[in-house]
């Protein structure tokens, strides 16, 4: 059973944490120079890849002591704040250009960007942080999945408008803001459990 409290939470959480990275960025890039359908379609595949890789590691800590994931997760919660808040703005990667424009070309240059670009990234480690701290790992994984398609969809198609009346070091500063209460939850829960 899902729970939409948890898929919200986490939705809220990954959301902000990833709209000021830089596959949002590549994403914008990408939407740009070619059909938004085909970047979205590998784009999101790859971010169900990353996704069920996370989820599956945080189920995995759900075996340890409570208290322990507790701890763990507070820490990461902490050092993911920490990298929010001490990330340059500016930070960008150069996008190639595929040859043709067919579906499998482009698809597969989104794939492959976010693929290596996310593998090991802030919002994956947080997923797992989070499918580990609330053991529910359709709801986790559902709100993550979906926090990561929906900036790959505004990055795409609207990243544009966004970003010129949203800034990105606001949205920054509000993601680590909310990970460092989870960080400070967490830690509360371990010394007081």
């Amino acid at each position: 059973m899902i729970s939409l409290t948890v898929t919200a939470l986490v939705f809220g959480v990954v959301f902000l944490a990833e709209l000021p990275d830089k596959t949002a960025l590549a994403g914008l890039v990408l939407g740009t120079r070619y059909r938004a359908s085909y970047v979205f379609a590998g784009v999101a595949a790859a971010f169900l890849l990353h996704v069920v890789l996370a989820v599956a590691a945080g189920s995995v800590l759900t075996l340890l002591p409570q208290q322990l994931v507790h701890a763990i997760t507070g820490v990461l919660f902490l050092g993911g704040a920490a990298v929010l808040l001490m990330k340059k703005d500016g930070e960008d990667e150069e996008v190639r250009k595929p040859r043709d424009q067919s579906f499998w070309k482009v698809s597969g240059a989104g794939f492959m960007l976010i693929l290596v670009a996310e593998f090991g990234d802030l919002t994956q480690i947080m997923t797992a942080n989070l499918a580990a701290r609330y053991d529910d790992p359709l709801s986790v994984g559902l709100g993550a999945v979906l926090a990561l398609w929906a900036v790959a969809g505004l990055g795409i198609v609207g990243g544009k408008a966004l970003m010129k009346r949203v800034p990105l070091a606001l949205i920054t500063k509000i993601a680590a803001v909310l990970m460092l209460g989870l960080g400070v939850w967490s830690l509360w829960e371990a010394i007081s459990g």
